[in-house]
């Protein structure tokens, strides 16, 4: 493809140019968690009544993704207005969800319950994601055998057939979100008594489990990372208002931090960012908490150098690393991140090192925590020294966590950025350009409207 041929099709896609070096200043109000809206519209198809969510993000990629594979089985999805949905799954008209849809993203293996349980059958995809490491459903695949679904595995896809799911003893070797609530939704209607052990305790797990329970699930939370739940016959409709986005409130946070501004976040949670938030005060930064909202604002800078590692909720959460790591490229001295949860998520770094990081990345765990990596050649952990200056930069954006990141970084560089691949971010956050103009970044969306891409 010859150089004017090639600068055609950029001025075409669809990108953000971003002036950094502006600080954010104002007050905006989280999204529904993009998280939790997606498992509960799919748990939804539980009961052939109507349901209601509220604080719901109709502008996000993935609910969009939901509500196409609802549709093709069967569900009415209604928006009512930008944040309230109506859903209901009269009658489950077809229990295979087709390749094209599968590879959209993970969700897909959540409608396993539902399908087994009103048709008997189910035929899922091999799902698709944002690339940041290996992420196999194996777990949710054992967790659904376990429970009676008879399994045949295709090229790519899963075929699984129950009468009914009965309950079991699920003992995980990892507590993975993702299975959690595909063993939550398909334990509601099972036969019987499902245990989860080492579950997934994020609060979007939570929130779900509320959810189900505003339906006529029995849940509990037991110690230990233990999920009891006693499988009743029927479920009926809900009316549920989904919790704020913690990923959008840390993303913002840090913006409003390496841009030196001041930030008041609308409906921030105290009790979901507690991690988070004693972070902050570890390399030195303020925050006021109010009855629901979190101020954000820089009091002293450069902020202090810090080890930090990933780990399962109540940990620092593995979605917060990428945002925080533009922060300690800021912060004066040398900085150690160990993730531990996904063997790839480091990759987002060399963007950043073309904007002026300085970032070392290494196979060895840095950190005191159990790592699933620590015998592998996986570059798991890195080294950030700053305060480093960022310069701008074209960014071509792999997945959303790290889309959002490369936007902080080009609101704190220097000069005029430009980033590609930005249906990463549609797909995550809700009018995140907007939210940000609100509060005076000079970000503007140019080229053809985004589009949801065929293979996440």
């Amino acid at each position: 493809m010859g150089t004017a041929a090639t600068n055609s099709q950029s001025t075409l896609r669809p990108r953000y140019i971003i002036e950094g070096g502006i600080p954010l200043k104002g007050s905006v109000k989280l999204s529904g968690a993009k998280n939790a809206v997606t498992k509960m519209m799919v748990a939804s198809m539980l009961s052939d009544q109507q349901t209601k969510l509220r604080n719901a993000p109709s502008h996000v990629g993935d609910a969009m993704i939901t509500q196409m594979v609802m549709e093709t089985l069967g569900a009415k999805v209604t928006w009512t207005h930008e944040s309230e949905v109506l859903l209901q799954t009269k009658t489950i008209i077809n229990s295979s969800i087709t390749p094209d849809l599968g590879r959209k993203n993970r969700l897909s293996i959540l409608t396993a319950g539902p399908l087994l349980h009103r048709t008997g059958s189910a035929l899922i995809p091999v799902p698709g994601g944002d690339r940041i490491g290996s992420r196999p459903i194996d777990y949710h695949i054992s967790g659904l055998a376990q429970m009676g679904a008879e399994v045949e595995e295709y090229d790519r896809a899963y075929h699984l057939r129950a009468k009914r799911l009965k309950g079991a003893t699920i003992s995980m070797p990892f507590p993975s979100v993702g299975a959690t609530e595909t063993l939550l939704i398909a334990g509601a209607l099972a036969k019987g008594v499902t245990i989860i052990q080492n579950a997934a305790i994020e609060p979007e797990i939570i929130d779900l489990i509320k959810f189900l329970q505003k339906m006529g699930a029995i849940i509990e939370q037991r110690v230990d990372r233990k999920i009891v739940i006693e499988g009743v016959d029927s479920l009926h409709g809900a009316d549920h208002s989904i919790l704020s986005d913690r990923m959008e409130a840390v993303s913002l946070a840090v913006a409003a931090y390496v841009t030196q501004g001041d930030v008041r976040l609308e409906g921030a949670s105290q009790e979901h960012l507690l991690t988070f938030l004693n972070t902050l005060y570890r390399v030195g930064l303020e925050f006021t908490v109010e009855d629901n909202a979190i101020r954000f604002y820089t009091n002293r800078w450069p902020p202090q150098s810090i080890a930090l590692e990933t780990d399962v909720h109540p940990g620092f959460m593995t979605d917060w690393q990428q945002p925080f790591t533009v922060l300690l490229t800021q912060s004066a001295g040398m900085s150690v991140v160990h993730e531990t949860l996904y063997d790839d998520r480091f990759g987002y770094t060399s963007e950043l090192r073309q904007m002026g990081a300085d970032i070392g990345l290494y196979t060895k765990c840095l950190g005191e925590l159990s790592c699933r990596f620590r015998e592998s050649e996986k570059k798991h952990s890195a080294i950030i020294r700053g305060p480093t200056p960022l310069h701008s930069a074209t960014l071509e954006i792999p997945d959303i966590r790290a889309g959002c990141s490369y936007i902080i970084a080009a609101l704190c560089a220097q000069g005029v950025s430009t980033a590609y691949g930005i249906e990463h971010i549609e797909r995550g956050y809700e009018k995140l350009d907007e939210k940000l103009r609100n509060l005076g970044a000079h970000i503007e969306k140019a080229g053809s409207e985004s589009e949801i891409p065929d293979d996440l």
